[in-house]
């Protein structure tokens, strides 16, 4: 089955760009779930596999499309691998009755944890794992991640999420600071990526 048209459940913007640009070369149409009115499905899963096929299944039966959902988080080795599935909400708050998502603050937080650890280990990895849902067909999974370490001082604007205070292992700057070109190459969600293209756009 050609895929002409692909969902992606998520209502990030950062996230849309990132997936448009890595599926441009295969002529597919990225729709975001904003676009379709759908909705931003509650992730309940206790692993990021859980809460990425949550999303892909509801949001395929609901557009009758291809769709591809991603779970994805940072996990610290300090801190028993926390925030991990629940980075997004690691960043939320409440302000006036109203539900904030902060990753400034957020990042602010994580670092002064680990300084109140007073560990000497700020070693973390990012994990990616991304659910494609066809129409009638069972979900498949392809998971990608990248090592690297946290950082005190925030570098970059050119992420999104926790990059800016994210090192990968083999580089001396945070994601905060590579192009979308290059973060493809070697992030967690870009590895992720590599199997998806070769398993459903590469082989025939």
């Amino acid at each position: 089955m050609m895929i002409k048209e692909l969902v992606i459940a998520s209502h990030n913007q950062g996230k849309i760009d990132e997936i448009s640009k890595m599926l441009a070369p295969y002529g597919v149409k990225v729709i975001s779930a904003r676009e379709l009115n759908l909705p931003d499905v509650e992730e309940t899963g206790t692993t990021f596999r859980e809460n990425a096929e949550l999303k892909a299944v509801q949001l395929s039966n609901l557009s009758g499309k291809p769709c591809l959902a991603d779970d994805s988080g940072l996990c610290v080795d300090a801190l028993n691998g926390r925030p991990g599935v629940y980075s997004a909400r690691y960043a939320e708050y409440v302000e006036n009755g109203k539900t904030v998502r902060d990753f400034d603050r957020a990042m602010d937080m994580l670092i002064k944890e680990l300084q109140q650890s007073q560990t000497q280990d700020w070693s973390a990895h990012f994990s990616c794992v991304l659910a494609f849902k066809e129409p009638e067909a069972d979900c498949r999974f392809f998971e990608g991640k990248v090592e690297g370490k946290i950082v005190s001082q925030k570098s970059g604007n050119m992420g999104f999420g926790f990059d800016p205070i994210f090192v990968p292992e083999g580089f001396n700057k945070t994601f905060g600071n590579f192009s979308k070109d290059e973060k493809a190459l070697v992030s967690h969600r870009g590895r992720a990526f590599e199997k998806f293209i070769k398993e459903v756009f590469e082989t025939e």
